[in-house]
């Protein structure tokens, strides 16, 4: 079945895999490092991205790092919703996504142009975000995460991890479709509240995700789950990440959320070959 999604009254379809570019609007991002995160710097990342394969720009102004520190709600309004006007206005073709689990700033980002809202806790730290997206309209991306960042990566434990993210999504996707929420994306949340064995047992299985009829969203760029399997750093999990991706588009993903755009759209790009032979 061929996914689609409502994008702001245009229609994204996903008959091939996407990939999301990350636009980090803040000063301790551990990919930028603060760097260009102006509103002009950001833009210049968007024009760059896009030019390099992007479907979807995802624009962040919250570290959700493990042990990130906290950003005030008027904070992080002033850091994404400037930079999802600039790039709206310059780039209005391009579909946007807001990186935010507060109701509030989805609201206002999506009011400058953001039509995906992209929710890391998956509507558990903002109870006013189901209602929210329903009023908006707007596409969302539900995350699985056990904790907030601040804590979630203190002895995570499941069961089982595949069972658990699975009960989690049934029932939001259930509670989402009551509030009149129609296109949702999944995200197993790779390193939120999951050991380096929970990470893989979940990148193993993500095929079995496809049972819940919904796209699925591959968020593994950089992360800790290949730098410290490699035994290396961020610096160094370029190599590493287009692996995994290549294994997740093999096993169900539809989205591929990145740093480095154009080296996924690369492996997006031979994934459509492997799949025409």
């Amino acid at each position: 079945m061929v996914h689609t999604l409502n994008c702001g009254g245009r229609l994204l379809t996903l008959d091939q895999p996407l990939v999301m570019g990350i636009l980090n609007a803040t000063p301790d991002s551990f990919f930028t490092k603060g760097k260009n995160n102006s509103v002009g710097g950001l833009l210049d990342q968007a024009a760059a991205m896009l030019q390099a394969g992007a479907s979807i720009l995802d624009i962040g102004g919250v570290s959700t790092r493990p042990k990130a520190d906290p950003v005030s709600e008027q904070e992080e309004l002033d850091r994404v919703v400037p930079v999802i006007e600039a790039i709206y206005k310059a780039f209005p073709e391009a579909v946007l996504s807001v990186d935010t689990y507060r109701a509030t700033v989805a609201r206002e980002a999506v009011a400058k142009g953001a039509a995906i809202v992209n929710d890391i806790s998956g509507g558990t730290m903002d109870e006013a975000m189901f209602q929210t997206i329903g009023d908006l309209k707007v596409s969302y991306i539900l995350t699985h995460i056990q904790g907030t960042p601040s804590n979630m990566q203190q002895h995570p434990e499941y069961d089982n991890v595949l069972t658990a993210v699975m009960d989690f999504f049934t029932e939001r996707i259930t509670t989402l479709e009551q509030y009149g929420v129609k296109d949702i994306v999944l995200d197993v949340g790779f390193g939120f509240g999951k050991t380096m064995k929970h990470n893989y047992t979940l990148l193993k299985h993500m095929e079995a995700f496809r049972i819940l009829n919904k796209p699925v969203l591959m968020g593994v760029s950089r992360k800790s789950m290949i730098y410290r399997a490699l035994d290396t750093d961020t610096e160094h999990a370029l190599n590493g990440t287009s692996v995994l991706h290549a294994w997740g588009l093999s096993n169900g993903a539809d989205i591929l959320r990145v740093h480095d755009v154009r080296e996924a759209a690369e492996v997006v790009k031979l994934y459509h070959h492997l799949q025409q032979y």
